[in-house]
């Protein structure tokens, strides 16, 4: 019901009456599998969060170090592995890539379920995160959806993986309580299987295309060009900055909640999901507001401004009662806020065609971002504690306001591609930028597509599907 809920919200069942009802039906079956799919896959790596160094910290070997690398060692090898599985499905078939991974990521599982010692639950976490299956789901969206819809189909993936982390926070804990880590691993493992048979039985074949789309997956020959732009490059910072806070932060926070809160275990949950609903109320109202009013440099900065006070206080005020309830409170907004507006930077900043590499190279570095946050947040809470930690992280929150306060105002421009005739491609390319509204516009003759970038509020759609369909 959520899957299909986020479908509505993001208006993928509103389509162009050009399609026919069940191609509009093919295309929401195969993205509301696809959504369950990822949502699964993701549910399966966030529940250890709230309960790792819990649960772990009994293990031989166990130190704030190598849980806070058991934590976050499946971004390594998410970050290394995400975008060359991605390119290989080009070539093999998006299929066998993601049942592989999910394979890999359900040994992982069971490796780290049966782990005895902290250094078997790291080999099992960085098995899991090998199963780097993200960038080929994206992929196979885009396979199975039409130009106009391809945006809406990944805004619903998007929201799935919301509805994950959320869910996760709650499930984790509770799964827990029946038995430990190995438990909730094993939960995951039975997920990834589950999504074997998801790929399997409910997602269609995708045509063999031999190549990524460029609003969905890495271009090679871009990537470099990708890294070498400075907006991105302050974005991919701060997805790599924010995701490091988050691993750190969950190094303490489950600490604090059962010591000094004295909540069990196995319901921290009851904090997490008022805290977590909380901030959606708080955050979907924002992010309505920036994009409407065109306001979305001004509160993302807001957001990382939180995040600083948030990091900062957690640093000098008891870790006890309603003030750290508080601060956990603004932590959480500003990261669900800061979440939300990221990849919708990234969107409205990379160039006409490049959007599926700059996601790919932003999602690498949030990975790496998750690592990082994991086993240096971990040895600087050996060194200096939950205050030192927290210290640290106010810091490389402040450095990433300041890099991010002199980010270009953004345009609030789209993507979007269309068909075109490969004989009269070139030439719709030049047409289309006469048109109100059209800011860029890129012919790919190996794809048969027009990659484009407009203003919505000046661009005439009609005006541009004429000129489209008299090409």
């Amino acid at each position: 019901m959520g899957i299909r809920s986020s479908l509505l919200s993001s208006g993928l069942l509103k389509c162009t009456p050009f399609l026919g009802d069940d191609r509009l039906a093919s295309e929401v079956r195969a993205v509301s599998s696809l959504a369950l799919l990822y949502a699964f896959r993701m549910l399966g790596l966030f529940m250890v969060l709230p309960i790792l160094v819990l649960y772990a910290g009994d293990y031989p070997g166990a130190t704030p170090f190598t849980l806070g690398l058991a934590l976050g060692i499946y971004g390594l090898t998410q970050a290394v592995f995400q975008i060359p599985l991605g390119l290989l499905s080009d070539f093999i078939g998006r299929k066998p890539v993601i049942i592989a991974g999910l394979l890999v990521f359900c040994a992982g599982s069971v490796l780290a379920g049966t782990a005895e010692s902290v250094e078997w639950l790291i080999i099992g976490r960085a098995l899991q995160g090998s199963g780097a299956i993200a960038s080929t789901i994206m992929a196979m969206v885009a396979d199975l959806t039409s130009e106009q819809n391809r945006t809406k189909a990944m805004a619903a993936i998007g929201a799935s993986i919301g509805l994950s982390f959320s869910l996760a926070m709650i499930l984790g804990p509770t799964v827990g309580a029946f038995g430990g880590l190995s438990v909730v691993f094993y939960f995951s493992a039975v997920l990834a299987l589950i999504g074997v048979c998801i790929v399997i039985f409910l997602v269609p074949r995708p045509p063999q295309v031999g190549h990524s789309h460029r609003d969905s997956g890495a271009v090679p020959e871009l990537i470099m060009q990708t890294l070498k732009n400075t907006e991105l490059l302050r974005l991919n910072f701060g997805i790599f900055t924010l995701h490091a806070l988050l691993m750190a932060c969950f190094l303490a926070i489950p600490v604090v909640v059962e010591s000094s809160l004295g909540i069990p275990r196995g319901k921290h949950w009851q904090v997490y999901l008022p805290m977590l609903a909380i901030a959606l109320g708080v955050v979907l109202p924002l992010i309505m507001v920036a994009e409407r009013n065109r306001k979305l440099k001004p509160v993302f900065l807001f957001a990382i401004a939180v995040l600083v006070v948030s990091q900062a206080s957690l640093a000098v005020v008891p870790l006890a009662g309603w003030p750290f309830l508080l601060l956990m409170l603004l932590f959480f907004v500003a990261f669900n806020l800061l979440e939300a507006c990221l990849p919708s930077l990234v969107s409205k900043l990379a160039p006409v065609g490049a959007k599926g590499t700059a996601m790919g190279v932003y999602s690498t570095s949030q990975f790496l971002g998750a690592f990082i946050g994991g086993s240096v947040g971990g040895y600087i809470f050996t060194l200096w504690g939950m205050d030192g930690l927290f210290a640290a992280g106010a810091l490389c929150a402040a450095a990433w306001f300041a890099v991010a306060a002199s980010m270009r105002t953004p345009r609030h421009l789209s993507s979007m591609c269309m068909g075109v005739q490969r004989e009269s491609g070139a030439q719709c390319a030049i047409d289309v930028l006469t048109l109100p509204g059209v800011v860029e516009a890129l012919w790919v003759e190996q794809e048969g597509l027009l990659y484009l970038k407009v203003d919505n509020r000046e661009l005439d759609r009609s005006q541009l599907d004429d000129l489209i369909a008299a090409q």
